[in-house]
């Protein structure tokens, strides 16, 4: 079993940087692959950013490239989600997840391991 803690959300204005950290316990990190989801009031949950347990593959959604990055560090057993040029509907509850796989996975019914969720709110 793996527990998730997210931290770092808040409020931000339009344009402003966050950085999302996640950070495991009771497993390490290195045995999974990691992500990144979001779920906006009144919308399904959708995948932000994933990256494999080795940190060699990433993906992100087309809203977020370029203006997101996931990183990780598994001697801290920590993921991170860097987010800048924020905009209004990036505000979300957002979830990092584990799944013990090698791969990436965009789907959230492949990760069996959730946090509880941060918000991120933007305003404009």
């Amino acid at each position: 079993q793996v527990q998730l803690v997210e931290s770092g959300g808040g409020s931000v204005q339009a344009g402003g940087s966050l950085r999302l950290s996640c950070t495991a316990s009771g497993r390490t990190l290195s045995s999974y692959s990691m992500g990144w989801f979001r779920q906006a009031p009144g919308k399904e949950r959708e995948s932000v950013a994933a990256v494999s347990r080795s940190g060699d593959t990433k993906y992100y959604t087309d809203s977020v490239k370029g203006r997101f990055t996931i990183s990780r560090d598994n001697a801290k057993n920590t993921v991170y989600l860097q987010m800048g040029s924020l905009k209004p509907e990036d505000t979300a509850v957002y979830y990092c997840a584990a799944v013990a796989s090698r791969y990436v996975s965009q789907r959230a019914s492949d990760y069996g391991y959730w946090g509880q969720g941060t918000q991120v709110t933007v305003s404009s």
